[in-house]
């Protein structure tokens, strides 16, 4: 592991950080904000997937959790969104290719090679995180934004027990139903719907899958409410499995790092509430 760089912040240590990953056979960068704390302590974890064309750099620099996971002593975690670099495929679309992965393990052509970003941020990272920083793996959270609220749901959904708090900012929640999900899950994964069901959370609940509880807030001034991101649908999917869902939908808030930075603290301390944070 290549650390790019450290930076002092709000009684912690921001850092970036790069390895060469066995999952997706690329370079793949994250980054990891550690509160001070006492010699040997473990601290719990937050993790965050972040959304179609960001990188690890949007929440790192914009998402402004680093006040209050400090104060309630969580590791974040933030991933890239997809494999990058030479030779990896990619298309013109911002939707689909590099920036654009959907936390699947791709089995179609030109994609399988490389995007295994399931495979990435459930094994790989995990791993990392274990083995190199002060992390509590027995005391971890899960959220993201957009796609990676997708992912944040669809990861903790397949993963039951592993997460003792899971959240999501404007979510899409059922990607088997929206024009973004239908192009990025076929192009992925194929044709056959019942292959893209593991990666759908809406599905997933349907299918049995369940959560102890699930805190999502979505700006109602979102452009991609009604279409792409449906809270409506997992509203439904979850009063039908009698999952806990408070679904907040924030008045005059929009899909940007203003909405998502505003609620920030909310998420962090709701997380550190369930994990054990201070």
């Amino acid at each position: 592991m290549e650390t790019l760089s450290i930076n002092r912040a709000h009684g912690g240590t921001q850092g970036v950080y790069r390895h060469a990953s066995t999952a997706t056979g690329t370079d793949m960068t994250f980054s990891v904000f550690v509160p001070d704390h006492a010699a040997g302590a473990k601290l719990p974890v937050l993790w965050y997937l972040s959304g179609l064309t960001c990188t690890h750099a949007n929440v790192t620099e914009k998402g402004e959790y680093r006040a209050a996971c400090a104060e309630h002593g969580l590791i974040f975690v933030a991933p890239d969104t997809s494999p990058r670099g030479e030779g990896v495929a990619d298309d013109p679309a911002y939707d689909m290719g590099q920036g654009a992965g959907f936390y699947v393990d791709a089995t179609e052509a030109p994609w399988a090679a490389h995007f295994r970003m399931r495979s990435y941020v459930e094994q790989e990272l995990p791993a990392l995180i274990a083995a190199d920083f002060p992390a509590d793996m027995g005391a971890q959270g899960i959220t993201g934004h957009s796609m990676g609220g997708h992912g944040a749901l669809t990861v903790a959904l397949r993963n039951p027990g592993r997460f003792g708090s899971v959240s999501a900012f404007a979510p899409i929640a059922a990607p088997g139903q929206v024009p973004w999900g239908e192009k990025a899950l076929a192009g992925y994964l194929g044709a056959d719907r019942a292959d893209w069901r593991a990666y759908d959370a809406v599905a997933l609940i349907e299918d049995g899958a369940r959560l102890p509880e699930l805190l999502v807030d979505v700006g109602d001034a979102d452009p991609f409410l009604a279409e792409q991101l449906r809270p409506d649908l997992l509203r439904q999917a979850c009063a039908a499995a009698d999952i806990p869902l408070e679904l907040r939908l924030q008045p005059g808030y929009d899909h940007s790092y203003y909405f998502i930075s505003t609620f920030m603290a909310d998420h962090v301390a709701w997380h550190a509430a369930r994990l054990g944070g201070r």
